[in-house]
């Protein structure tokens, strides 16, 4: 800075603050300062009162929580009813997760291909996401009813079942009722990643490998598989957080019945907290149910900020 003689250094407000860009920092701090009010009052609170609770007794014989240590997390471990809800947790978010991503893929793949009524076609396959999830849960619980279903009325008149079966009354058909329903839901979203990834993909260099005498096979794990593992990897992890998160079609659906049969995390929390009035051990659970969640929140995390 140049100082002229006969004249005196004028430092503006802005820069006796600290310059411009802490005025810029001021003011995107002020720009978040709503979104961060939201996320403490319906977020972080919520959750700092959960994890206090989760160290309490706190039921119908206990009007007050009352400090109890570990006592709740001994007791989830002693539980098999509790122990059980992980184990089928596990197994919806396993099948749920592998059936959306596979077949997202595959109708990705068959909608990526020229052909007359596409661009229908692709705004149809929107459908099942775009519907209300109680929607949903009702139109597959009428596919699988046991007395006017869909399902049985198909499957007796191929003759592929000698009379009615009741679905949900079962615990592989009730869980499959549910991995079905959210697989449903899930294609269209998975579909859309997918096909945005395949419509990067050099099409030149696909040419080249059917000149070079490559069949699909080889095309889809040579070329199409390396170049969508990206994708691939996205839409994996947010599955997985997606499915350890669902609850609102399995409750309408079943109930988490029968006999617990698909009682995953969710519907245990809900049915510790509302059903049992037991807030403590709801609490417990509740935070061991968002530990297993957050492995797969971090390493989500962390490939985003590597990307951006």
């Amino acid at each position: 800075m140049t100082l002229v003689a006969g004249t005196s250094l004028r430092i503006s407000p802005l820069a006796r603050r600290g310059g411009l860009k802490a005025a810029e920092r001021r003011t995107g701090w002020l720009f978040l300062l709503p979104a961060l009010t939201a996320f403490a009052i319906v977020i972080l609170t919520p959750f700092l009162r959960a994890l206090g609770l989760g160290f309490t007794r706190y039921d119908l014989q206990t009007p007050e929580p009352v400090f109890v240590g570990l006592a709740n997390f001994r007791t989830i471990l002693a539980t098999p009813e509790i122990l059980g809800a992980f184990a089928t947790t596990a197994l919806y978010v396993v099948f749920a997760t592998a059936g959306s991503v596979v077949l997202g893929l595959a109708w990705a793949l068959i909608l990526n291909q020229p052909f007359r009524g596409r661009a229908a076609l692709r705004a149809l396959s929107l459908i099942p996401w775009v519907l209300p999830s109680t929607v949903t849960a009702f139109v597959w619980g009428w596919i699988f009813n046991s007395r006017f279903g869909v399902l049985n009325a198909l499957l007796l008149s191929m003759g592929a079942i000698p009379y009615p079966t009741a679905w949900l009354s079962t615990p592989s058909g009730a869980m499959t009722a549910i991995v079905m329903t959210k697989v449903w839901f899930s294609i269209p979203l998975f579909m859309s990643f997918f096909l945005a990834g395949l419509q990067s993909l050099d099409k030149e260099q696909i040419e080249a490998a059917r000149v070079d005498g490559a069949g699909n096979r080889a095309i889809l794990t040579d070329h199409i598989l390396p170049h969508l593992r990206p994708v691939l990897l996205v839409v994996v992890v947010l599955g997985v957080i997606g499915n350890l998160q669902h609850f609102d079609t399995i409750f309408a659906l079943t109930g988490g019945g029968p006999v617990r049969a698909t009682s995953v995390l969710s519907i245990e929390v809900y049915r510790r907290a509302f059903d049992q009035w037991d807030i403590g051990m709801a609490s417990a659970i509740g935070l061991l149910w968002v530990a297993t969640i957050l492995p797969a929140a971090y390493f989500y995390l962390r490939h985003l900020l590597r990307g951006a």
